[in-house]
């Protein structure tokens, strides 16, 4: 199975962590779809991707919503410890349902993180991290998945804003944020953002000038 994650770079929306399991034999037959790194590929065919992925394979979401993810970070600290929990959740779930002897990971931190995440059944499987994963079609299918529940979850908290909350972590992405204090008081940060990153306090301060 691949894992991988969408959101973590993101200042609006959830963390989203996915795997997929690929059977022997299938790794050309998504290669022939078009799977690939989902940073490679278009929002509309990332939806459409997915639909496929989840058909036809093995897999599982776990998405982490701004407020559970800004509650689990003050009690971590730490983005990689976070990270490490979502991709072993994952990989159990996965296991679950099929017999898998090997998972591959983005590199993100420690590899300990994942291995220490895991339980029982995680801890019987080989288990992979290397930077550039998303060349394994497995990943890259994980990545597919995962981007595609991103922006699932970030359109409906864009209903919820009755704004549009831009990806990344741009000025763009700055200029919504104020406006969304300013409409709402800076609390509502929490139910919409990572509350971590330094785009919170440039937006607090922006929010406060006049304009």
């Amino acid at each position: 199975m691949g894992t991988d994650e969408s959101g973590k770079g993101d200042y609006f929306g959830p963390l989203v962590a996915a795997g997929v399991y690929v059977p022997a034999g299938q790794e050309d037959v998504l290669r022939e779809y078009g799977v690939r790194d989902s940073k490679r590929v278009s929002d509309n065919r990332v939806r459409e991707l997915a639909e496929v992925i989840m058909q036809g394979y093995p897999h599982s979401i776990v998405a982490v919503g701004p407020e559970k993810y800004n509650e689990l970070y003050a009690k971590l600290r730490n983005l990689n410890r976070l990270l490490a929990w979502a991709h072993s959740r994952v990989i159990e779930n996965i296991l679950q349902d099929v017999p898998c002897t090997l998972a591959i990971t983005d590199q993100f931190g420690d590899k300990s993180f994942v291995q220490n995440a895991l339980m029982k059944k995680g801890r019987s499987i080989e288990l992979v991290q290397r930077p550039k994963a998303e060349e394994d079609v497995a990943v890259a299918a994980a990545s597919i998945l995962a981007r595609s529940e991103f922006l699932r979850r970030l359109y409906f908290l864009s209903q919820d804003a009755d704004m549009k909350l831009p990806k990344g972590a741009s000025p763009m992405v700055e200029e919504a944020g104020v406006a969304l204090v300013r409409r709402y008081g800076p609390q509502v940060l929490a139910k919409f953002a990572k509350t971590h990153f330094k785009t919170t306090g440039r937006i607090l301060a922006a929010s406060q000038e006049p304009g």
